[in-house]
């Protein structure tokens, strides 16, 4: 294929979207051809400010010929719907985590996109930035010994400056709060630092501004060979650096910590600071490769599942 695949963008509801729409825009394998969305309004005025069409008719829109994917930012709760038509109708799907609201409900959708030839993508974007490759490599050499420990934290003050929209507050739609929509990046980097099989051990949410979803929460996790692992987000914290800290019987590893915020090992002989790479193909390139290929992003997929699997593990526990 030579010619840049034609991309429509499902649904203004998640905040994301207008940017995934601009990631169709820019790459120069693809081109946004339309924007769909199930209220018409909200959804006329994305596809007014990128410049595209806005078509009305999801079922319309995916049986074009000339459609090649989509990029879905609709509601959680309406994913598996939403996505298995693009999928019948063979299209790509890139998607805004999570997949879908359950594993079982995922695992249902990554098996109609392999038996359909068509490629499902997660946008998990932390796992291409610079740091986590260092921190990947610091991992695979064993430089910190036998993991014991790890924290990463992620939050924002979405819901004390008021600019979150309010359906993010649904619990139905958004199957949930902080902990569903912006713990999905501490989470899946949490596994990449322990395992993808990690245990809840216990969830603690509250909700300090009274939308009735937790928009302050701790998630701790504990690993096969004993490793704590703390998973730390909100909606709440106007100031709060993005961190990792991993701790092993030999050393340690912080990124976000510390004077300057920097990425560092340390040994025993005080922290070194990592050469840190520059970032990888983030998701959606990945994505575009995938199709262009004809290669699943397996380890994307994998990875996704593990994700959702933590998330409803901590909300049960919770």
């Amino acid at each position: 294929m030579t010619a840049p695949l034609r991309i429509a963008a499902l649904s203004a509801w998640h905040v994301h979207a207008e940017e995934y729409a601009r990631e169709a825009q820019q790459h120069p394998g693809t081109e946004l051809v339309a924007v769909w969305d199930e209220e018409p309004e909200r959804g006329r005025a994305l596809a007014e400010s990128l410049g595209v069409e806005f078509a009305p008719d999801l079922e319309a829109l995916l049986a074009r010929q000339d459609l090649d994917g989509v990029t879905v930012t609709t509601a959680t709760n309406v994913h598996r719907e939403v996505i298995g038509k693009a999928i019948a109708a063979g299209k790509h799907v890139f998607t805004e985590k999570l997949l879908a609201p359950t594993v079982a409900e995922g695992e249902e959708l990554i098996t109609a996109a392999r038996e359909a030839g068509v490629r499902l993508t997660v946008s998990l974007p932390r796992l291409a930035h610079g740091y986590a490759l260092a921190l990947r490599r610091v991992l695979e050499e064993g430089r910190l010994g036998r993991l014991t420990y790890s924290r990463v934290r992620l939050a924002h003050n979405g819901s004390t400056a008021d600019w979150l929209p309010a359906r993010f507050y649904d619990p139905v739609a958004a199957i949930g709060g902080a902990f569903s929509d912006l713990a999905a990046h501490p989470v899946y980097l949490t596994q990449l630092i322990l395992g993808t099989d990690v245990q809840v051990s216990s969830a603690t949410y509250t909700d300090m501004t009274g939308r009735g979803v937790e928009d302050n929460a701790v998630v701790t996790v504990t690993g096969a060979d004993g490793a704590i692992g703390v998973i730390e987000t909100g909606f709440v914290t106007p100031t709060s650096p993005f961190s990792i800290e991993v701790q092993g019987t030999e050393g340690s590893f912080q990124h976000g910590l510390g004077e300057g915020g920097g990425t560092s090992v340390d040994t025993g002989e005080g922290p070194v600071a990592l050469d840190v790479p520059a970032d990888a193909e983030n998701p959606f390139a990945q994505w575009v490769e995938a199709i262009r290929t004809g290669e699943d992003t397996t380890e994307n997929l994998e990875r996704a599942q593990a994700l959702t699997a933590l998330v409803v593990a901590a909300n049960a526990a919770a």
